[in-house]
């Protein structure tokens, strides 16, 4: 696959949706990457690109300082995507005028299109998604107008001999009806790329970087039975086989079942070389008394790295630390647009592993999207539940377990969390709902069972939707399903009688309550 390295770029000047774009870019079977706006044309160069997309921004291109790519990426050679503002910012940079006129443009749109590769398929009329302030007054020259609305006669551009193509709409959301077809007919069409970006090319390219780099040596991975840890696990004990040592670590904040379903899934039917530490006392100690959300994180949090960094010693000599890192945590690690923002909530994995241990990072996902991801796990023969699992946060129950937490209620919760992920499976809602969950309140409530006053705890159940959980609408629950909910939990598990179902949406919530 050796056109990976032969890419789209997508020059990222701040846009909500620039991942978007390059996840569609990989669906039409090409390999794509996101790089700073200002990547300067020589550095462009030396990836070899097919084609180069300027994403949106939520800046103005009228505004002195508004982000500006290096001119020099026009002189390349290769064709130009801009998109919204990368639109606006291509027109000013080749000598066209945007203004900022009093009717904005918001919400669908239907644009009437003139012949063009870029709409080469696609009808008249069509329905796109239009978000912008700004608009291109006058086009550079050697441009000419391929699409327009009523209320932007400017809609879309070419310069075919260049290849230069701009729409002011956003091809890549899905309210953009032919967005996609779009988006191929540029990156097959008008760059002329191969559809060559897929997971069986994938595994065996990654098989052989893998063999290349590791060679004779050993590699650790903490796994967690996660989708991407489990992928990544998988995927270099093809390639290295017993090399690959894997740590299992149950803090006892793990659901139902799920420390033997990990040993069982990986020791025995993949037959990893799987070390297990069962630290659930430990965690639990720590714990106690403990019930202020960020508080618990870290104290589950360094644990776990103290526990695995002690786990780790028994394994002998190791040289690499695999981790299943994606290609969004290495996208906002270095994004040049990110200004520091406050916590939130603090990941499992703050802290980081000790200075000492002088490992060399391994991390044959970090070219993956969450969804690539899933696919990869397939291929590699994980199973299904695995594989479209919902996230799951790194302390696990013990920031669902609202107040203090203790073993009693932390088995409560796993009871609780069974039966709800068991009746939305049965239900055919799984594959539907982003993120499902159940918290146990620190709050008892009077109930009547059997003919008797019974005090017991609550626990409320939350099912949201979401494209990348950075907003999230809350799941529309069929009734019949909340009843039977209902129903098993105050039946079979015995310290609850009474369940809440969270209708509350990100924002002004967050998926997790803690």
């Amino acid at each position: 696959m050796e056109d990976r390295q032969q890419p789209i770029l997508v020059l990222d000047f701040g846009a909500q949706y620039s991942q978007l774009i390059a996840r569609r870019v990989r669906e039409a079977g090409v390999y794509s990457e996101i790089v700073p706006f200002d990547i300067s044309a020589k550095e462009a160069a030396a990836r070899h690109p097919q084609g180069i997309i300027l994403s949106g921004g939520p800046a103005s291109v009228t505004t002195p300082g508004s982000p500006r790519p290096d001119k020099g990426i026009f002189s390349l050679g290769i064709p130009v995507l801009g998109i919204c503002y990368g639109l606006q910012v291509m027109s000013v940079l080749l000598g066209g005028k945007v203004v900022s006129p009093e009717k904005k443009e918001y919400g669908i749109a239907n644009i009437e299109i003139s012949p063009s590769l870029l709409f080469d398929g696609i009808a008249s009329g069509s329905q796109v998604w239009m978000s912008h302030g700004d608009s291109v007054s006058e086009i550079p020259h050697g441009f000419r107008i391929i699409a327009s609305t009523s209320n932007c006669p400017v809609t879309a551009i070419e310069d075919a001999d260049r290849k230069f193509y701009g729409v002011q709409f956003h091809p890549e959301v899905v309210h953009s009806l032919d967005g996609m077809k779009m988006i191929s007919n540029f990156v097959l069409g008008i760059c002329n790329a191969e559809r060559n970006w897929n997971m069986e090319n994938f595994i065996d390219l990654e098989i052989g970087k893998i063999r290349e780099k590791v060679g004779d040596r050993r590699v650790l991975c903490g796994l967690s039975g996660g989708v991407d840890s489990s992928v990544a696990a998988v995927l270099i004990h093809k390639a290295i086989g017993d090399q690959l040592v894997c740590v299992f670590v149950n803090n006892g904040m793990l659901r139902k079942n799920e420390a033997e379903n990990v040993l069982e899934l990986f020791g025995r039917n993949f037959n990893m070389n799987l070390q297990y530490a069962d630290a659930e006392e430990d965690f639990l100690s720590a714990l106690k008394g403990v019930t202020e959300p960020e508080a618990k994180r870290k104290i589950i949090g360094k644990l776990f790295v103290d526990t695995f960094y002690k786990e780790s010693r028994k394994c002998g000599d190791i040289s690499f630390l695999a981790q299943g890192t994606l290609y969004p945590d290495v996208i906002e690690s270095k994004s040049p647009t990110g200004g520091p923002s406050s916590t939130i909530k603090s990941h499992h994995n703050v802290g980081g592993l000790p200075e000492d241990l002088k490992w060399e990072l391994l991390e044959p996902l970090r070219d993956l999207f969450k969804d690539e991801v899933r696919e990869l796990g397939r291929k590699l023969g994980l199973p299904e539940e695995l594989v479209d699992r919902h996230p799951f946060p790194g302390p696990g129950l013990g920031v669902r377990c609202i107040g203090e937490v203790t073993k009693e209620r932390l088995d409560t919760l796993r009871d609780i969390d069974s039966i709800f992920i068991e009746e939305i499976r049965k239900a055919g809602l799984y594959n539907k709902i982003w993120q499902a969950l159940a918290d146990l309140l620190p709050v008892k409530s009077v109930g009547v069972q059997g003919d008797e006053r019974t005090y017991k705890e609550v626990c409320t159940l939350r099912a949201v939707t979401s494209e990348d959980a950075m907003t999230a609408d809350w799941f529309r629950m069929p009734y019949d399903v909340l009843e039977r909910c209902a129903s098993r939990i105050c039946n079979e598990v015995p310290g609850v009688n009474r369940v809440l179902f969270d209708i509350t949406s990100k924002p002004p919530g967050t998926i997790e309550w803690e």
